[in-house]
């Protein structure tokens, strides 16, 4: 389900949206409408159901990145946007940026990024409300980074009490994570009881070691 929208977004009625299940998207890079979307089916991630894929646990005991939080959001969601060889052409466009930077401002968006060598070469953002963590976007520069950011996503959100990340749509990529498909229906209900919940997107120190997201992680599944 869609709906088209002026160029501009403010920022009560893209809070407003998210607490009703919708979220913006624009057609194209360069298209400067967005339409709301109300997806039949969601792909949502129960934290007390994620996991993480054996091979990725041996790459991250090897400690590949730097990983920091909010240091770059406009970097992340930038890169976001970018088109690449996998992926010509992207749903983040000029009003879509703009909006969730001032999100981020405002405490609501937040990043989780993967630095190498002083250089930011992987990463993700999202909108944290109540309990329920509103996945955007992911992007990678270097091997594994986007998959080492969700694993740190994950355990961030679990010590901080949240109940489920909002992956929007079901894909195969994400499925690894324990990401399920739920129809609007049910969506409704948890996203519901996860509004009326308290969480702490920081309780988990910014330095998170390797070792304890993978202890965080392995002790829910």
């Amino acid at each position: 389900m869609a709906r088209d929208s002026a160029n501009a977004i403010s920022i009560e009625e893209l809070l407003k949206a998210y607490t009703l299940g919708y979220f913006p998207m624009a057609r194209s890079r360069d298209d400067e409408q967005t339409v709301w979307i109300l997806p039949d089916e969601r792909g949502v991630i129960p934290l007390e159901q994620a996991h993480l894929p054996k091979r990725l646990q041996r790459f991250m005991k090897q400690d590949p990145f730097e990983i920091r939080i909010n240091t770059a959001f406009d970097q992340v969601i930038a890169a976001c946007a970018e088109s690449t060889k996998a992926r010509p052409d992207t749903w983040i466009n000029d009003a879509i940026i703009e909006t969730y930077t001032e999100l981020h401002f405002r405490g609501y968006a937040h990043s989780v990024e993967c630095w190498q060598d002083n250089a930011l070469v992987g990463g993700l953002y999202g909108v944290e409300l109540g309990a329920a963590f509103c996945g955007e976007s992911m992007f990678s520069r270097a091997t594994n980074a986007s998959k080492v950011a969700m694993a740190h996503l994950i355990a961030r959100l679990i010590v901080g009490g949240f109940k489920f990340i909002d992956a929007q749509f079901y894909n195969e990529h994400l499925a690894q994570f324990g990401l399920v498909g739920m129809d609007d229906e049910e969506y409704q209900l948890v996203l519901k009881d996860a509004l009326r919940r308290k969480a702490d997107f920081f309780a988990a120190p910014s330095q998170f070691s390797t070792s304890l997201v993978l202890q965080s992680i392995t002790h829910t599944s």
